[in-house]
């Protein structure tokens, strides 16, 4: 995490976890969860990260890498990618934007590391230059007054979502909804947060889970590296894999699940009153033989408990426990009912 940024949260009175540079809340997480719910809300997104790809073969090489078609990507807009191992399972996903000559991908930034440095490997003789952005930084705005908020910053929302605009160094990306993500120089926060938090209340990592929780935005961190090939994330209902590209890594084995249409797994909302960790196994007493679900992401819930996003087995969904057959209950609902 870059040293100028963490100081400059300090400043601002932001608590981070012990053991990871993560914005835990700014004093008053219950408040922050019940603002995120009903207002807007200003996040630092500690958790995220940027990779970024440049050169002649940029391009081709991550065309050929992800999961989506990165040939057709425009200049103001951005799309899904997932990047799988040839036994076609998600070992990163991402946010792709072109901009300026050069690929950006928003990713979980405990991958950042791992990512840029395997990707480098595949790279060989093509004119492809990686870089990690340890410069930039990440903020997420969400809620009602969110496209005010960014006008009275001197910012454009983009209109669509999955769509960008870019001034004066600034990204915004629409997101989903009624969120945006921006990415921009650390030398800009200062400025650029005071003006943002005139409309929006700053508020932790945990409250942007939530929100990707009621979004069903499916980010791949270290807890579930290489667990999912992306249709058992609903990956491909979110434009995150085209089935009319060339090859890629895994393509085979993604594109066989999806005309063979053997997909047992999918994205599912969890409830429970104990909280939901990213990694988390989930298992059910009608299911003696292995574990029949994993969350992906969690966050405490504003009405109480916590929620989560997780691949979960269809035919146990209605019968699930947290961490062991005799663990707590869990309900889970469907993010696209079969």
């Amino acid at each position: 995490m870059n040293p100028h940024w963490r100081s400059f949260l300090e400043s601002t009175d932001a608590c981070f976890a012990a053991e990871q540079p993560e914005v835990l809340n700014f004093g008053d997480a219950p408040a922050e969860l019940l603002a995120a719910s009903q207002g807007t809300v200003l996040v630092p997104l500690t958790h995220l990260a940027v990779l970024a790809a440049s050169g002649d073969d940029a391009r081709a090489f991550l065309h050929s890498q992800f999961t989506s078609d990165i040939n057709h990507l425009g200049e103001a807009a951005a799309q899904h990618a997932g990047w799988c191992t040839a036994k076609g399972r998600m070992q990163a996903s991402f946010v792709v934007w072109h901009q300026n000559g050069a690929y950006r991908m928003l990713l979980a930034a405990d991958l950042l590391d791992a990512t840029a440095k395997r990707l480098q490997m595949f790279i060989l003789r093509s004119k492809v230059k990686l870089a990690t952005e340890s410069d930039t930084v990440l903020l997420g705005v969400a809620g009602p007054q969110a496209t005010e908020a960014l006008a009275d910053a001197g910012l454009s929302a983009p209109a669509t979502t999955l769509s960008v605009t870019d001034k004066d160094g600034v990204t915004v990306i629409h997101v989903d909804g009624q969120r945006y993500i921006l990415a921009l120089p650390v030398s800009q926060l200062p400025t650029l947060w005071q003006k943002l938090g005139l409309k929006a209340r700053p508020a932790g990592v945990p409250v942007w889970r939530w929100l990707d929780v009621q979004a069903a935005f499916p980010l791949v961190s270290l807890a579930t590296k290489e667990e999912f090939v992306p249709q058992m994330a609903d990956f491909e209902k979110i434009g995150g894999v085209s089935f009319h590209k060339g090859c890629y890594p895994g393509q085979e084995i993604v594109a066989r699940t999806q005309y063979l249409g053997k997909v047992k797994r999918h994205l599912y909302r969890l409830s429970a009153d104990t909280p939901l960790a990213a990694g988390a196994e989930l298992y059910s007493p009608d299911n003696l033989e292995q574990a029949s679900g994993k969350v992906m992401l969690g966050a405490p819930s504003p009405t109480g408990g916590h929620v989560a996003l997780a691949v979960v087995q269809s035919n146990y969904a209605g019968n699930l426990r947290l961490g062991a057959r005799d663990g707590a209950a869990v309900t889970a609902v469907a993010v696209n009912p079969l």
